[in-house]
């Protein structure tokens, strides 16, 4: 937990200099307890005791998703009719962040190639099931 004014608590301070660190374009894949993270090959940042969609959201109190490409956040897709119940959580995360969010669900095997590429790895101890996400981080506009 950070000791920061406007820093949501579910943040840590390795979390934050992640965050922090990351350019333009970059992306982070945000996991669930299921998620082989450690055999993925980015580093990984233990998030244990929290799940997906509260982190998401605290990530997305800091952090711009990109505007310049068509797609800027990735569900992992059961490649079931019937969606991952998740997915209705991050929608929700995802409206009240207020960001313009350009969701893509994408087949598990390629959400495993597209992590294995992210800047970084967030394992949360989330048990529901697909509750893996992916963030390409935007740009701060001057005010």
């Amino acid at each position: 937990m950070s000791m920061l004014k406007g820093v949501p608590p579910q943040l840590s301070p390795e979390l934050l200099a992640t965050l922090a660190e990351m350019g333009h374009g970059d992306e982070i894949a945000i996991v669930d307890g299921n998620y082989p993270a450690h055999s993925s090959g980015p580093p990984v940042i233990r998030a244990d005791g929290l799940g997906t969609p509260e982190l998401v959201a605290a990530i997305l109190e800091l952090m711009p998703l990109d505007t310049f490409t068509d797609a800027n956040v990735w569900y992992m897709d059961n490649g079931q009719e019937v969606k991952p119940e998740v997915w209705k959580e991050f929608d929700a995360v995802l409206e009240a962040s207020g960001e313009d969010a350009r969701v893509q669900p994408i087949d598990r095997f390629k959400y495993y190639d597209r992590a294995q590429d992210a800047y970084a790895i967030v394992a949360t101890s989330e048990t529901k099931l697909y509750a893996c996400i992916i963030l390409k981080k935007g740009v701060i506009f001057p005010e």
